[in-house]
């Protein structure tokens, strides 16, 4: 049905720069929300940052001023572009979408995550 599938992790330096694509393809009638949300080998998860319909953005604090989302409407695509990545930025990253698959069935669809390794 929906399918997320993500790219753009990898290995980067300390104060470097990458950015994560996360694509929707399938039936989507409509999207409430995106986000982006990370987890440690401790399987802690977090809030990274979050879109909404109406292009509200909410962000983890320690993402603020670093990181920024944003979303191409047309392409069913979100986006996490991370600056001044820091070693504490080291974990899976996951995309995450809401919203409904027709006018009645919602949805709440996750990828596969992308690992994200920050070196000092």
């Amino acid at each position: 049905q929906v399918q997320l599938v993500e790219s753009g992790g990898g290995l980067v330096q300390a104060g470097g720069s990458l950015r994560l694509s996360c694509a929707a393809s399938g039936t989507i009638f409509s999207i409430n929300a995106m986000g982006w949300y990370r987890q440690t080998p401790g399987k802690q998860r977090e809030l990274v940052a979050r879109i909404d319909s109406g292009a509200n953005r909410n962000y983890a604090e320690s993402a603020k001023g670093r990181f920024t989302i944003s979303r191409d409407n047309a392409k069913n695509t979100v986006y996490l572009q991370m600056n001044s990545l820091k070693p504490e930025d080291t974990a899976v990253y996951y995309c995450n979408m809401v919203g409904y698959s027709d006018s009645v069935h919602p949805f709440d669809y996750w990828g596969q995550g992308t690992q994200v390794t920050v070196s000092s």
